[in-house]
Order: structure tokens, then sequence, then C-alpha cells
């Protein structure tokens, strides 16, 4: 067995090899002399070792799949906690989880927390969602009582962790509201390197070969994802500059697909509105590459206020101009890069898209600055230090007299491209 120092991950709503945050993350651990382990569900049965890793083992669990609906989500999220729990305690049995990093949602493995610590393992909270904000902004009348189930879950994953990893500036101003130390928190935003992002240089505007000016979505289609909202918006283009010369490419795939493809259908917008499904790395690239403006229809909800959506940082790597609903982290993210609309309406949307079209100047100037806020502090390269340094202060009496392999730095290690919307259903920092 390893001497090295061993950090063991747990995910419970998608699959590792889905999950690029993870990905990035168990590569900087890799960089910096530890070995990983991932628990997480079951997702290519052929895979034993993370893709694109040295030796970062998977430990999947089967998944369980009894229907819809806020008991299924429980029973769902309880057979988790069970697989998880059994597959944890083997890891520590067989000499391994000297640290361990649980990522939500949901918020239930604090009593885990508690045991780990209580045996002398840190437990770091890798914070990926606001659960509470997400069951506020599916829609329909919140019930107080599971609001409040929520709130207090939320509570203790944040109070039970030895540290907490945040993905945004926002999330940890509420781990520290919640009582959380302010040292305690690092912030750790969530997007692709460098090398994962296929623009070099300066980011000039690529024509497609059809000559068709392309407004772009980007992600998982889901009910707090407003992608309804892009159809409703190409209608309202329409109406400002008619049928030809542009086209609305909405990649990915979601719950919300149906009805988006129901609406695309009953608006009659079959010939603007391009429905491409899951895509891999290359043809996302392409898609990217080729859009004039990509757009992040997210309404200005609190979780979207307080959120930093994971397409956002896709989008300004490869330089595109965005135009997106006025929100906190937004801002934070895009800077001048954006263009911002007030409250999320479609016809708000369409202005300022009609605008931009008709305006290659400005997109270029958006496109340089985006690009340059990429490269200066969003892309992965300047969060692999700040979360390796967390495992680093923790397990430091582990780490001590060894060096890390030279052959693997978080610059250079290349993570594979994967399907649209992979970061999903975590949806944040999402940067």
């Amino acid at each position: 067995m390893s001497k090295n120092p061993h950090v063991t991950i747990l995910i419970a709503n998608l699959p590792a090899e889905r999950d690029r945050r993870v990905i990035r993350e168990c590569l900087t651990l890799e960089a910096r002399g530890f070995d990983v382990t991932v628990i997480a569900p079951r997702g290519d049965k052929n895979l034993k070792v993370l893709p694109g890793s040295r030796n970062t083992r998977l430990k999947p669990y089967p998944v369980k799949v009894y229907g819809s609906g806020l008991l299924t989500f429980g029973i769902e999220f309880g057979w988790s906690f069970a697989c998880i729990a059994t597959r944890l305690v083997g890891e520590v049995l067989s000499g391994r989880a000297h640290a361990v990093q649980v990522c939500n949602p949901p918020d239930v493995y604090w009593p885990l927390a508690l045991l780990l610590r209580a045996i002398g393992r840190p437990w770091v909270f890798d914070h990926h969602d606001l659960c509470p904000e997400v069951y506020i902004s599916r829609g329909g009348e919140p019930n107080k009582w599971v609001l409040r189930m929520l709130n207090a879950l939320e509570w203790l994953t944040l109070r039970t962790a030895t540290e907490v990893v945040a993905t945004n500036q926002s999330f940890k101003d509420n781990a520290v509201r919640k009582g959380v130390h302010p040292d305690k928190v690092t912030v750790v935003r969530n997007g692709p390197s460098i090398t994962e992002i296929a623009v070099d240089g300066d980011p000039e505007e690529v024509t497609a070969p059809d000559g068709v000016k392309r407004v772009v979505y980007l992600g998982v289609f889901g009910p707090q994802d407003n992608v309804e909202g892009v159809v409703l918006a190409a209608e309202e283009l329409i109406r400002l500059r008619g049928r030809g010369g542009w086209k609305m490419v909405l990649a990915g795939d979601g719950e919300s697909m149906p009805s988006v493809r129901a609406l695309v259908a009953e608006r009659g917008l079959e010939d603007v509105v391009e429905l491409t499904g899951w895509l891999n790395g290359s043809e996302v690239d392409t898609v990217l590459r080729q859009a004039t403006v990509a757009i992040q229809p997210d309404l200005p909800t609190r979780m979207n206020q307080l959120s930093t959506m994971a397409k956002t940082v896709e989008y300004v790597g490869r330089g595109l101009p965005v135009v997106a609903a006025d929100g906190i982290e937004t801002r934070r993210t895009l800077g001048d890069a954006g263009a911002y609309v007030p409250t999320g309406a479609p016809l708000e949307f369409a202005e300022v898209i009609n605008e931009l079209l008709d305006d290659p100047e400005r997109r270029q100037q958006m496109r340089k600055l985006g690009r340059d806020r990429f490269l200066s502090m969003l892309s992965w390269e300047h969060q692999a230090g700040p979360y390796a340094s967390v495992f680093e202060r923790l397990l430091s009496k582990r780490l001590r007299g060894r060096t890390a392999p030279a052959a693997a730095t978080p610059t250079t290690a290349r993570i594979p491209r994967q399907r649209t919307g992979a970061e999903q259903p975590s949806r944040v920092d999402q940067a």
C-alpha cells in the first residue's frame, strides 16, 4: 500500500467521471503527492481509475431509481447515504481516508463528519449548492417544514466540517453567517483549466461556415435554468430582426427538455432554435468557437444572485460575450465582459442580443475582456493552489518530507473534456 497521504472524496448526485470540478480536484491532489479515492454513483462500469488521472481509484455504488417527487428524493438520498457510509468505513479500515471531502447536494452527511472527526480524520465540505435556495427556485409554494429542514441540514453540514471549500465569495459569506470561522473557509472557484479551452491568443470571432450568427446556451435543462426563457427570447428576436441570418443554439439536456421541445414546436420556432442534445468535448468547443454571443438566462432569484454558473466560465474562457440577468456573482465573474438585463424577461434578452449582433466592435471588446478575466483570475490554474493548500494544511504531518510528482502539475495535467453540463446537477461555481 502506498504511504502517500490519502484523501477520499464523496459524491452523491452524479458519477465521478462526469463531475469536472472533482476531476480537477483529484488531478490537483495527485500533483501535490496525495493518493485519492472517489466514492460516487456508478457511471461507466468499465472505469476503475478516474479518466486522465494517474491512479485515482473509483469506488462506485449502484444507483437506485424509484420515480419522482420529494419522497423519491428522500429514498434515493437514504440509499446513497447507506452506500457511501459502507464504502467509507471500508476505506478507513483499509488504512486510507486520512482526510475526507464531501460534495453536496445533499446536505445529509454530517453524521459521518462527526464519526470521522471523532477518530481524528479531517472532514472537508466542498459546498457546490445552496440546497434551501435550490428548493425554493424550483417553483411553487415551498413547504415551510421542508425549508426549515434544509436550512438545518445545511447548518449542520457547515458546522461539523473541519474546513469548508466555498465556490465563490457569496458562499463563503453564507458559511460565515452560519457560524464558520472565516479562516476555515477557502474560496475555490469552479472553472476549466487553460489546457481545456481550445482558444489560443486573442479570441477572434469565428464565422460559422454557413455565415449564420449563433446565440448559444450551454448547460443543463432544469426547472431553475430558465431555458424556456431562451426560447421565448428567440421569439422576441424574430420581431426585432426577422428570421434570417441568426440562430439560437441550445446545447445540453435535462428534465426540462420535453417542455422546451414542446415550446419550440408550439411557437413554430424550429427554423431558428436548434436543440443539440448532449455534446462531447470537441463538439462543445466547435459550438462555442462558432458562437457570436452566449446567453446566461438564469433569473435573478436569491440562489442565482449568490451562485456563479459553470457555463459562465466556459463562455468567458473562450472569449464569448455574455448576455445575462444582473446578479451579484454574475458581475463578479464577468465584469465588463457581460451585458446585463434587469429582470431576465425574454424581451430584455432579445433587445440586448439584437444590439450585440449588430455591434462587432463591442463584441470584440467583450471577447478580449472575458478572455483576460479567465486567464488572470477564473481558470483552474488560479484555484488549484488554494484548494491543495487545504489538504496540505490538514495533513501536513503525513506530507512532511514528501515531494509532488514532477510529471503531473496542476497547470499541465490534462483534464478530459466531458459532456455538456458535466458539472450539473451541481449548478454553481457553478465559478
